[in-house]
């Protein structure tokens, strides 16, 4: 009879799916590696810097850094208190860069190159630190422990101001008067920086070349091919 008729087991379809199936080892999720404490503030700092830089302060929001970061919002809370702590380190960091770069700059012994070394070392910043140079040229809503890229300014310019005052009393000039000049120049140069920011045109060295070819010669006695003295031609 049929129904006394054994069957294989193995030869039936059902039989042989289920038991694939269940020899078949489930996929191996890939593990994610969580990042340390550091890591994830140095994530959010340089994801805000990005934002900052392109949104501005008011634009940049906290649920767009968390998003960014992929985490949640009290992540960002934690490591910084909120959008404002984050803006204030993020410009604290880019204030003391750009200070570090000028001031380590100032090596040579000739006032024109001290004066070209100046001058590259913002030009540097901004080509090196475009985001960080466009979100201290912007006004701060919050209060940093370092100050405003105008009192940044002012503190390029006293580092400035010293080799001004030597080089006007060996010349005869009121050193007195050396605060002024000093903040002339880094002035110009900030201000040349901030436009140079868009245009990049000419090149860095000529751009730094024609900035002190006005603080060198003045208006009166610029030369009509200004060039470097000093060994970076680029």
């Amino acid at each position: 009879m049929m129904g006394d008729v054994a069957t294989d087991p193995s030869s039936t379809p059902s039989s042989s799916s289920s038991s694939s199936k269940s020899d078949e080892k489930p996929p191996r999720r890939a593990r994610r590696t969580r990042m340390t404490g550091a890591e994830r503030r140095r994530q959010l700092l340089d994801i805000g810097r990005g934002l900052f830089a392109e949104k501005g302060f008011e634009a940049t929001s906290v649920e767009e850094i968390a998003s960014k970061a992929g985490v949640s919002k009290p992540v960002v809370y934690e490591h910084f208190g909120g959008k404002e702590g984050l803006y204030a380190v993020v410009v604290d960091r880019e204030m003391q860069r750009l200070l570090d770069m000028v001031t380590s700059s100032l090596t040579a012994g000739h006032p024109r190159e001290l004066c070209e070394q100046a001058a590259f070392a913002l030009l540097d910043y901004i080509e090196e630190y475009t985001d960080g140079f466009r979100i201290l040229v912007r006004d701060s809503p919050v209060a940093q422990s370092t100050g405003t890229f105008a009192s940044l300014i002012s503190d390029i310019a006293t580092q400035v101001e010293d080799i001004l005052g030597l080089e006007f009393k060996a010349r005869g000039f009121d050193p007195k008067l050396a605060p002024l000049y000093a903040q002339a120049l880094v002035g110009s140069v900030a201000l040349t920086g901030q436009w140079w920011v868009n245009t990049r045109k000419p090149k860095k060295a000529e751009v730094a070349a024609h900035l002190v070819n006005l603080a060198w010669h003045g208006l009166g006695n610029l030369e009509a091919k200004p060039r470097l003295i000093g060994h970076r031609k680029s």
